[in-house]
C-alpha cells in the first residue's frame, strides 16, 4: 500500500479469487459480490467462455498494432454493429477513453460539416470519466475540483428536463452526451419518454445524440443496451465496463456517416482493439446474445426489487427503490456509509453512493437464492443498527 497512490479509498480486504457471484480473500473468506467490479463482471467472475477465449488467444497473439488488420477485432465489430444500430466501431481501453473519442467525434463532425458549433450539452449529476476533458463533461463539480483549468466547451443542464435542453440550444451546440440511467449519482432514471423527446429534438435541430452506456450496457438494465428500452437510436454510443467481463476494453460506435469523419490520423489507440481484449469481448458478447442475458437481468432484477420492497416494510429508513434490470438503487433517509464495512464483516460486498444509496449491480448470473442471501444479510445489518 505504501507504494500506491491513494486514489481509491481501499477497503481492508484483499480479494484473490472469484467464481460466479462469489469472491474469496487472502484469508480464505468468501463474499457474495453485489458490486461486480462496479457493473463490470456481468457474466460473473471467471466465466468459462471468457477464460477459454483468453487462454486460447494468449497462446496465439497478445498484441499487434492497429496498423494491421486484426481478424478477431473485425469479427467483434461486426457483431456489435449487427446487435445495435449498424454503426462503425472504434476500440479503446476504458469508458473515459470511449467518451473522449465521442467528444472528439462530435467536434470533428461539427467542424467538417460546418452546420453547428463544437459545444456539447451534458447533464447535472452525470459521470463521464476522470480525464481532464471527461471531468469537464461530468455534471458533478466534485470530480473537477482542483484541476483548473479544465477543458471548455460543455454546457450542463438539468437531467431529465427537455425544457432545460431547449433553453441552451443555439448554433454553437453540436451535440448532447448523457447516460440513459445515471449510475454514479445514485441510479437516477429520467422521466418516461425523455430520451425519445430528446431524440426528436436532436433530429429537428441537427445536433448529435451521444449515449454514454459505459455502465448501463451489456444487459445490465434488462436490454442489451439501455437505449433499447425507449425504441430510439443514438447517433453515437460509448461502452466499456462489462465489455470484456473484466478485461480492460471499451468502444464507441457511431452511425456510418458520422463515423466517417474519423480518417487516418484523426484518432488512435495503441492498445485499443488488441487481440486479447477482442477475444474476451467477443466471448462476452456471444454469451450475452446466445444465452439471452438481457432477459435474465430483467427477471433477476424484478426478483431483487420485490425482495427489497419486502425489506422496506420492516425498515422505514429505506425510502425508495429504483432501477431497471440489475441496476438498482436503494435509498435511505439517513447516512448508511457504514454498510460497506458492515457488509465485509457479514460476507457481502456492497457499494454505497453519496452516503445514502446502496448501488446494487451484481453479476447477471446471480440466482434467486443468492439474492435471498443478499437481502437477508442487508436486513441483518440494518436491524443491528436499528434502522
Amino acid at each position: 500500500m505504501e507504494y500506491l497512490m491513494s486514489t481509491p479509498a481501499r477497503l481492508p480486504v484483499s480479494l484473490v479469487k472469484g467464481n460466479g457471484c462469489r469472491v474469496t480473500d487472502d484469508t480464505g473468506k468468501v463474499y457474495l459480490d453485489m458490486v461486480a467490479g462496479i457493473a463490470v463482471c456481468n457474466l460473473g467472475h471467471c466465466h468459462p467462455a471468457v477464460v477459454r477465449a483468453l487462454q486460447s488467444q494468449a497462446e496465439t497473439l497478445f498484441h499487434c498494432s492497429n496498423l494491421y488488420r486484426i481478424p478477431v477485432q473485425e469479427k467483434l465489430a461486426e457483431m456489435l454493429s449487427k446487435n445495435t444500430f449498424n454503426g462503425k466501431v472504434f476500440f479503446c481501453n476504458s469508458g473515459a477513453e470511449a467518451n473522449e473519442g465521442a467528444i472528439k467525434l462530435i467536434r470533428r463532425y461539427s467542424s467538417d460539416k460546418g452546420k453547428r458549433g463544437p459545444r456539447i450539452i451534458t447533464c447535472s449529476g452525470s459521470f463521464h470519466g476522470r480525464t481532464i476533458t471527461t471531468v469537464a463533461a461530468t455534471g458533478q463539480v466534485k470530480f473537477s475540483k482542483g484541476f483548473d483549468p479544465i477543458t471548455e466547451g460543455f454546457v450542463h443542464v438539468e437531467y431529465g428536463s427537455i425544457e432545460a435542453v431547449k433553453a441552451v440550444l443555439d448554433n454553437a451546440i453540436g451535440g448532447i452526451m448523457l447516460e440513459p440511467i445515471q449510475g454514479e449519482s445514485g441510479i437516477r432514471i429520467p422521466p418516461a419518454g425523455y430520451l425519445k423527446e430528446l431524440r426528436e429534438l436532436c433530429d429537428k435541430t441537427g445536433i448529435l445524440m451521444c449515449l454514454d452506456e459505459v455502465q448501463t450496457g451489456f444487459s445490465r438494465t434488462g436490454k442489451l443496451f439501455a437505449y433499447m428500452h425507449e425504441d430510439i437510436t443514438p447517433d453515437i454510443m460509448t461502452m466499456a465496463k462489462a465489455f470484456a467481463n473484466g478485461f480492460p476494453a471499451g468502444a464507441l460506435i457511431a452511425k456510418p456517416e458520422i463515423a466517417d469523419v474519423f480518417v487516418p490520423g484523426t484518432h488512435a489507440s495503441t492498445f485499443g482493439g488488441n487481440p486479447l481484449a477482442m477475444a474476451a469481448g467477443l466471448a462476452t458478447l456471444e454469451v450475452m446474445v446466445n444465452e439471452d442475458m438481457p432477459s435474465r437481468s430483467m427477471k433477476m432484477g424484478a426478483y431483487l426489487t420485490d425482495r427489497l420492497a419486502e425489506l422496506q416494510k420492516t425498515h422505514r429508513s429505506l425510502i425508495e427503490i429504483r432501477g431497471k434490470g440489475l441496476m438498482i438503487g436503494a435509498e435511505f433517509d439517513s447516512d448508511i456509509g457504514f454498510m460497506t464495512q458492515a457488509g465485509l464483516a457479514k460476507g457481502i460486498l456492497l457499494n454505497v453512493i453519496n452516503d445514502r444509496i446502496i448501488r446494487l449491480v451484481p453479476p447477471i448470473v446471480i440466482t434467486e437464492s443468492e439474492i435471498d442471501m443478499a437481502v437477508s444479510l442487508i436486513d441483518g445489518i440494518l436491524k443491528e443498527r436499528g434502522l
